[in-house]
């Protein structure tokens, strides 16, 4: 399941926000809507915009290039379960598996959602040894990752083609300029496009595709920790552990912070059992 990472919505609409505040400014007291015409140039957005998304077609293969919308919107999303939300879910399947055996799990295969926990918890069920188990799935997670890594590049190639075509735009109204040094209407024309473009594609670097790489990148790493949390505990049902002792291990791979946290949630649903 999937949840909106707002921070990114928040983060983009109060970047341009500002930009266009600043834009906007007339002095430090005064502002003017009609500033922001100054700023808006048709031909620089079909130059920056344009001809980096064309380089971006160039650059990649059909099958990688029409992700790229899609890697776009995980960008405003994140993972809806938690470490600690994990954990609390594995003591329970060692539980079961403890009182009922493994095959007591196979009725909670079906309700979970996770296709990568679903599919190593019916690897168990159907008695395959651990050392196959871990090989199936660290290939699953260097998949993941490579699929990750490639939509990332993409974000990054695009944000490093931008602010090329914003000098590509800047060449061509300087070009444009001094063609028409005794037309005051052309320089004034080339000049604007020549500062504009770039503005555009240092906009387009690093307020949106930049950025959303590192968000990316930094979600990438986060699944990564929790596939292989599952994977752990995954293992640990199979050769019947203990649920303290399953708990403990993946205790490990939350922060101190988390472990609190975890501690004291935990605690508290004890108690409320007990009672």
């Amino acid at each position: 399941m999937k949840r909106r990472d707002i921070l990114t919505a928040i983060g983009i609409t109060l970047g341009f926000g500002m930009m266009l505040w600043g834009m906007a400014m007339v002095s430090i007291t005064e502002y003017s809507i009609g500033q922001l015409k100054l700023f808006w140039d048709i031909s620089s957005v079909i130059i920056t915009i344009g001809g980096s998304f064309c380089a971006l077609l160039i650059a990649y293969p059909f099958n990688t290039f029409k992700k790229l919308f899609k890697i776009i919107i995980q960008a405003f999303r994140e993972s809806e379960k938690s470490a600690p939300d994990i954990i609390g879910e594995f003591v329970s399947l060692s539980r079961k598996a403890r009182r009922g055996g493994l095959l007591s799990l196979e009725d909670e295969i079906s309700s979970i959602e996770e296709d990568f926990l679903k599919k190593g918890l019916q690897m168990v069920v159907d008695g395959i040894e651990p050392e196959t188990i871990r090989e199936i799935m660290d290939l699953e997670i260097s998949e993941m990752e490579r699929r990750h890594k490639e939509g990332i590049e993409m974000l990054r190639t695009w944000g490093g083609y931008a602010p090329a075509f914003g000098m590509a735009g800047t060449l061509i109204g300087l070009i444009q300029m001094l063609a028409n040094l005794s037309d005051s209407s052309q320089i004034a024309s080339g000049m604007a496009k020549a500062l504009i473009t770039t503005f555009y594609g240092s906009l387009m670097a690093y307020l949106i595709f930049n950025p959303m790489a590192a968000n990316l990148s930094l979600k990438s790493e986060q699944e990564v920790v929790i596939r292989d949390m599952m994977l752990e505990g995954i293992l640990s049902i199979q050769s019947g552990v203990n649920p303290r002792i399953v708990e403990e291990k993946l205790m490990a791979y939350l922060s101190p912070e988390e472990r609190k946290n975890y501690a004291v949630s935990a605690k508290a649903e004890g108690v409320a059992e007990n009672g």
